[in-house]
Parts: structure tokens; C-alpha cells; sequence
């Protein structure tokens, strides 16, 4: 596996555009796919997957799943199976585990090789290399794990001996984190014992549900106010199952705020998840005086999906409290769009998660606001957004990141002026069809 080489960089504007108009279904959600392939590779027999992301990121984890001993297949009709290796009987790979950007898909194949006796070495491209695993290899190495190598920091490449026995173990999580919970939880799957994870703040919760549809016994109780605690019991029989792949939520968020910022518009998302665990975006924009609707509710792979129509919206700042940000933490770019043409001050408290994310999110939002003149301030970890009709005109620095490039197309499709980024290479991490979706509902790119 190769780095993918970001040197020849693509810049893309959006264009006032007319009313966005139609019916789309953005790609498969990223974090359920990811352990889609990942409790493939652990369970026995075929794990049938439908609607899996098939961005560049997803098929990193794919090719880790392989080279850890599945045999995974794209079928003709676009659906993907995994026959695992099994618990407890997974390979040592030949080569190094190259993750790409993918910061989800390297930190909870971690958690697997950290609960297995063998050796893999880790590594990414010049993004993923800056980003923390720190957090990530402390309890792992609490619960019987080596670090070999590692680059200065706890960062990647690093190298990881397993643990043959993991040993049964309690973690209070520092920060609401689904990637530290998830890795603790997939090394524990191979303890003989009790694997315990506390939470201060509950934070997605894909893992807990994809482990119980896999047949893991798992218990989830409240935990404090904001909290949970997540009792795994180790060595489960873990049997494949189907896996239908709902939207993702985070890149539904793209053309639903388009929708809510271009007059006239109205757009259909089809089966978008809505777990409360990630809802945090559409509760904020209601909050908002955002016209939302939830259509044709129901459950696929464990998740609650749904069909979102959104309408052109007169929207007006709130106040986003910090214990909603685990539930959107990979939103605020796009929220921060809809804030700029919301009337009054938007303020998003409590992001000092988003400075150790693809880039120093909250800096890029700002400045990518600032260069379309929208009036917005950094106090402390709080970001606050003054809005009214935007100028745009301006040229965003993406720094690698799929989520600002896209968060800044979408703002100017409704901005007086175009707005360009510098890149759109990297979009396809998340959203491969990004352009062409939009296009379908009427988005003028060039």
C-alpha cells in the first residue's frame, strides 16, 4: 500500500447557485463501515456488507483487514463480504500497515493487534503522521500490549506486539473519545476476563451496537450526568452477521445546510442515521429555526435511520453548549457555515478536541470565515460566529482536510461571490462523489 501523494493540489470554486432541488443518498457512514470490515475480519463465516464507503480511507482499513488474515471481496452489485480470520487467530502481516489518513481505521486496528500475539508495524501519510496516538497506546499498553518503535510523541509509524492473554481491565476514558473507547474494547474482545470502559461524556456509541449484532455480551449503564460505563465480556462467540451501512450524518450534513442557505430549496436525504449519539448537527440547526424534517424512521444494522427533507430556512444564532460536541464534533465546520448566514451570534462552546483533528480545525474554520468576510472570533476553546449575507470572494486553505473543503464549497453556493479551495483532492477520504452528488441538486462548481 502506497501513500497517496497530495503535491499536485486541485483548486475548486462554488458559485451562487439557484435552488438546490432533488433526492440523494450521501456514501455509507464512515465509523460504522470501518467496524463493519473490522468485525468482519474477528467474527466466524461471511460478513454480507451493503452500503459500505468506498472512500479511500475505508479501503485502507479493507487492505489492514487482509493482510491481518480475512479474505475480503467487492461483489459486482457493488455489496462487499468478509470471511474472518476469527478472534484470536489473526495473522502476522508481511508489510506495514499503511492507514492513509484514516485516524479512525488505524487507532481501532490497533485495539485488534493489541489483543492478539502478533506483531504489526503502523503507518500514514504526512497528516495522519502529526495526529496523537498517545492516548490511544496507554491503556492498550495497561492491558498487556508493547509499544516496539514509535515516532517522537507517540506518533505513527510505530510498531505494536500484541498481547497473547489481554488482561482484564477498568479505563476511565480522559476525553470523550469513541476511537479510545473502541480500541480498549476491541483488545478486551480477546481477554479472558471483564473489560470495563468509563466514560465522562458518552461519545458515539457504533461499537457497543456492532458488538452486541455480533453477538458480544455488552452492557452500557448511564455513568454520572453526561457519563456511561461499558462492560465487555471477553471472548465472545462472535458470529458474522449482515451489516446494511446507513448514511453517514456527517456528510449528509453538506447538502442538508446547502439546502437550508440557498432560497428556494428543498432536498431529500435518504436514510441518513440519526443516532442521538451524532444527532448533535440537526438539534443545533433546528434550534435554529431550521425547517427539518424526519421521514420513514426505522432500524438498519442495529442503527436508527431516517429520510431528511430540508427546506431554505430563515435561520438565527443559538448557543451550541460543550457537552453537545461529542455528538457533531466532525460538524462545526458546516455548522459554522450555517451560522455565517444566520442572523445574530452563534456560539460553539468547548472545541479543544477540533485542534487535534485532520488540521487544526478550529483555526482553518476561522480563517476560511475570515477570508469570506464573515465576522467570527476564537475565545478560548469557544468559537463564535457573527452572521448576516456573505460576501465570499475569498480563497479557504483546506491544509489537507476533506471536511473544510466541502464545508466551504457548500457556503459558496448561497455566498454573493464564489468561493475557491485550495484542494479538493482530499475529499474523496469521506464523500468520493462530493461534486456530483451536489451537482445532481443543482450546485454550480468550476
Amino acid at each position: 500500500m502506497t501513500s497517496h501523494s497530495h503535491s499536485s493540489s486541485a483548486p475548486l470554486s462554488a458559485l451562487s447557485s439557484g435552488p438546490l432541488i432533488g433526492r440523494v443518498r450521501p456514501p455509507g457512514d464512515k465509523s460504522v463501515s470501518h467496524r463493519a470490515l473490522i468485525f468482519g475480519l474477528l467474527a466466524i463465516g461471511e460478513t454480507r456488507i451493503e452500503g459500505l464507503l468506498e472512500g479511500e480511507d475505508v479501503l485502507r482499513t479493507a487492505e489492514a483487514c487482509r493482510a491481518l488474515g480475512a479474505r475480503v471481496v467487492k461483489h459486482e452489485e457493488g455489496s462487499w463480504s468478509v470471511w474472518g480470520a476469527g478472534l484470536g487467530s489473526l495473522v502476522q502481516p508481511g508489510d506495514t500497515l499503511d492507514f492513509g489518513n484514516a485516524g479512525t481505521g488505524s487507532r481501532l486496528m490497533m485495539g485488534v493487534v493489541a489483543g492478539h500475539p502478533i506483531v504489526a508495524r503502523f503507518d500514514g501519510d504526512a497528516s495522519l503522521r502529526k495526529r496523537p496516538m498517545k492516548r490511544i497506546l496507554d491503556p492498550l499498553t495497561q492491558q498487556g500490549a508493547q509499544v516496539l518503535e514509535q515516532a517522537e510523541g507517540g506518533r505513527l509509524p510505530l510498531v505494536i506486539a500484541g498481547a497473547s492473554e489481554p488482561l482484564p481491565f477498568e479505563y476511565k476514558t480522559p476525553v470523550a473519545s469513541a476511537q479510545i473507547k473502541s480500541a480498549v474494547l476491541l483488545c478486551g474482545l480477546n481477554s479472558p476476563g471483564r473489560t470495563v470502559v468509563i466514560e465522562p461524556e458518552a461519545s458515539r456509541d457504533h461499537t457497543e451496537k456492532m458488538l452486541a449484532h455480533f453477538g458480544a455480551k455488552v452492557t452500557s449503564d448511564p455513568h454520572g450526568a453526561h457519563g456511561r460505563k461499558i462492560t465487555l465480556e471477553g471472548r465472545p462467540e462472535l458470529r458474522a452477521r449482515p451489516v446494511i451501512v446507513p448514511a453517514d450524518p456527517s456528510s449528509a450534513a453538506f447538502p442538508l445546510v446547502a439546502a437550508l442557505i440557498t432560497p428556494g430549496s428543498q432536498v431529500t436525504i435518504d436514510g441518513v442515521m440519526t443516532n442521538p449519539l451524532r444527532a448533535g448537527l440537526l438539534t443545533t440547526l433546528i434550534e435554529m429555526g431550521a425547517d427539518i424534517a424526519l421521514e420513514n424512521r426505522r432500524e438498519e444494522g442495529g442503527e436508527e435511520v431516517a429520510d431528511v427533507v430540508a427546506r431554505y430556512s430563515t435561520l438565527h444564532g443559538v448557543d451550541a453548549p460543550a457537552e453537545r460536541a461529542p455528538s457533531m464534533i466532525d460538524e462545526y465546520p458546516i455548522l459554522a457555515v450555517a451560522a455565517a448566514f444566520a442572523k445574530g451570534e452563534t456560539r460553539m462552546r468547548g472545541l479543544s478536541e477540533l485542534r487535534v483533528k485532520e488540521s487544526d480545525r478550529l483555526a482553518a474554520i476561522a480563517a476560511g470565515l475570515v477570508a469570506n468576510g464573515v465576522d467570527c472570533a476564537i475565545i478560548g476553546d469557544d468559537l463564535i460566529v457573527r452572521g448576516g449575507p456573505v460576501r465570499g470572494g475569498g480563497v479557504v486553505e483546506t491544509h489537507l482536510d476533506h471536511r473544510i473543503a466541502m464545508s466551504f464549497l457548500v457556503m459558496g453556493l448561497a455566498s454573493a461571490n464564489k468561493i475557491t479551495v485550495d484542494d479538493e483532492t482530499m475529499i474523496a477520504t469521506s464523500f468520493p462523489d462530493f461534486k456530483g452528488l451536489m451537482q445532481k441538486l443543482g450546485a454550480r462548481f468550476a
